[in-house]
Protein backbone atom coordinates (compact mmCIF):
# COMPACT_ATOMS: atom_id res chain seq x y z
CA UNK A 1 0.00 0.00 0.00
CA UNK A 2 1.27 3.73 -1.08
CA UNK A 3 0.26 5.38 1.87
CA UNK A 4 0.02 9.28 1.37
CA UNK A 5 1.06 10.30 5.34
CA UNK A 6 4.99 8.85 6.50
CA UNK A 7 6.53 9.04 9.79
CA UNK A 8 9.40 10.98 10.83
CA UNK A 9 11.27 7.56 10.95
CA UNK A 10 10.27 6.84 7.42
CA UNK A 11 11.44 9.95 6.32
CA UNK A 12 14.81 9.28 7.62
CA UNK A 13 14.82 6.31 6.05
CA UNK A 14 14.11 6.84 2.68
CA UNK A 15 16.65 10.06 3.03
CA UNK A 16 18.91 7.64 4.84
CA UNK A 17 19.94 10.52 7.11
CA UNK A 18 19.45 10.67 11.31
CA UNK A 19 15.82 10.91 13.02
CA UNK A 20 17.14 14.19 14.58
CA UNK A 21 18.11 15.50 11.13
CA UNK A 22 14.41 14.53 10.12
CA UNK A 23 12.80 16.30 12.96
CA UNK A 24 15.09 19.88 12.27
CA UNK A 25 13.86 19.78 8.85
CA UNK A 26 10.60 19.54 9.94
CA UNK A 27 10.87 21.91 13.00
CA UNK A 28 12.96 24.49 10.16
CA UNK A 29 9.94 24.19 7.75
CA UNK A 30 12.11 23.33 4.86
CA UNK A 31 10.23 19.79 5.24
CA UNK A 32 6.42 20.55 5.53
CA UNK A 33 4.49 18.43 7.56
CA UNK A 34 1.15 18.27 9.89
CA UNK A 35 0.89 17.75 13.59
CA UNK A 36 -1.60 14.75 14.21
CA UNK A 37 -3.27 12.81 16.98
CA UNK A 38 -3.72 13.12 20.94
CA UNK A 39 -0.34 12.86 21.03
CA UNK A 40 0.92 15.18 18.01
CA UNK A 41 2.60 12.92 16.08
CA UNK A 42 4.36 14.47 13.38
CA UNK A 43 3.38 13.07 9.37
CA UNK A 44 4.98 14.05 6.10
CA UNK A 45 2.52 14.14 3.05
CA UNK A 46 4.74 11.47 0.35
CA UNK A 47 3.96 14.37 -2.06
CA UNK A 48 5.90 17.12 -0.17
CA UNK A 49 8.83 14.60 0.76
CA UNK A 50 9.00 14.48 -3.67
CA UNK A 51 8.82 18.47 -3.92
CA UNK A 52 11.62 18.77 -0.86
CA UNK A 53 13.66 16.24 -2.82
CA UNK A 54 13.06 18.26 -6.23
CA UNK A 55 14.16 21.30 -4.66
CA UNK A 56 17.10 19.68 -2.86
CA UNK A 57 18.29 18.74 -6.51
CA UNK A 58 17.56 22.05 -7.77
CA UNK A 59 19.35 23.57 -5.43
CA UNK A 60 22.12 21.26 -5.45
CA UNK A 61 22.50 22.19 -9.44
CA UNK A 62 22.14 25.66 -8.82
CA UNK A 63 25.22 25.58 -6.40
CA UNK A 64 27.08 23.07 -8.46
CA UNK A 65 26.99 25.63 -11.71
CA UNK A 66 28.03 28.57 -9.37
CA UNK A 67 30.89 26.36 -7.79
CA UNK A 68 32.86 24.56 -10.56
CA UNK A 69 35.48 22.24 -10.11
CA UNK A 70 38.95 23.18 -10.65
CA UNK A 71 41.32 20.66 -12.85
CA UNK A 72 43.19 20.68 -9.51
CA UNK A 73 40.39 19.81 -7.08
CA UNK A 74 39.94 16.20 -6.04
CA UNK A 75 36.93 14.60 -6.03
CA UNK A 76 36.00 13.36 -2.80
CA UNK A 77 35.17 9.62 -2.38
CA UNK A 78 32.23 7.98 -0.99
Amino acid sequence: MNDRFLQLSDVAEILNISASQTYALVRSGELPAIKIGGRGQWRVERSELEAYIQRAYEQTRAFVLANPLSRHEAVPED
